[in-house]
């Protein structure tokens, strides 16, 4: 007899300044919806860009950022952004940051989970970070709805902002470890898929034929060629203003900010050996052995 499946229920909501977890309460999903979710700076653009591509492309001029809102993101507010996802009429691609207890969670949706090193992931975060304008300031502290303190600067020294995150758990933005623990807990369901950011470096037309047959999204042979140029990381740096929200304006220097290097391991010029080792550590305390080693390699046992 086969065991019935458990669903994940939602248990809380997360407030911060990004954050109103309460959106998904209201929202009403579509059997066909696609969910992608990820901690961070983990590859989320880049996803949101593929399946792009290989439901409506190869079309070098979708507006990725308006296609696929990050629908927890609290700005516009929900009785703005509900409206606008309700309105779509293509077949939905959504981005949450939030961890799986903080989500509702429709049996029917498909979602994609999105992991990266954390140590690349600071360091991404930190160039985004860093590189934020005023406007995005404003957006985050000002606007009504905000819960608990705004989001200041970055210090300066990378380093120690290494350090606030991992001895304040993703300080200043939100707590890593209960994000990927409580998405690998669900990895067994039969409509979510793990991606890791290195495997989409090492492969990226395997992992996008990977992930089209998990959404049941037909490949055009014949125009297959044309989807990866305009999926590559390249190509996306060019073109950042179509893919970034708000075309990168909440960035000095533009969408390029957003789309920054695309590597691993920048980290390892400044890290020492100590710190490296209480980061892995930590991994392993936090997430088990499996879970540590799929999120630093993209290895997955019967993968």
């Amino acid at each position: 007899m086969t065991e019935a499946i458990v669903w994940p229920t939602k248990t809380r909501e997360l407030h911060n300044h990004h954050f109103d977890s309460t959106v998904w309460n209201d929202f009403r999903f579509h059997d066909d919806d696609i969910v992608i979710a990820s901690y961070a700076k983990a590859g989320t653009t880049w996803t949101q860009q593929i399946i792009a591509q290989m439901l409506f492309g190869p079309d070098p001029d979708l507006e990725v950022a308006e296609m696929s809102p990050w629908l927890d993101l609290r700005v516009p507010p929900k009785e703005v952004k509900l409206p606008m996802v309700e309105a779509q009429a293509h077949r939905r691609f959504l981005k949450t940051h939030l961890p799986l207890d903080a989500l509702v969670f429709s049996p029917e949706a498909k979602y994609l989970y999105i992991g990266r090193d954390g140590r690349d992931v600071v360091w991404s975060m930190y160039n985004h970070h860093a590189n934020a304008n005023q406007l995005w300031y404003e957006a985050l502290n000002d606007t009504p709805g905000r819960v608990g303190p705004p989001i200041e600067p970055p210090l300066a020294d990378i380093h120690q902002y290494w350090r606030d995150w991992l001895e304040r758990d993703g300080h200043p933005f939100w707590p890593f470890w209960e994000n990927v623990r409580t998405w690998w807990e669900v990895r067994d369901l039969p409509n979510v898929l793990f991606v890791h950011f290195a495997n989409l470096k090492r492969d990226m037309p395997k992992e996008m034929r990977r992930i089209a047959a998990f959404l049941d999204i037909p490949i055009d042979e014949a125009r297959w060629e044309e989807i990866l140029e305009y999926c590559s990381f390249d190509w996306m740096k060019r073109n950042a203003v179509k893919v970034v929200p708000l075309g990168g304006a909440a960035w000095d220097d533009g969408a390029q900010v957003f789309i920054h290097q695309g590597v691993n391991g920048r980290w390892a010029e400044t890290l020492t050996p100590e710190d490296v080792a209480e980061y892995e550590a930590r991994a392993v305390q936090e997430l088990g052995p499996e879970c540590a080693r799929w999120l630093a390699t993209g290895e997955q046992t019967g993968s």
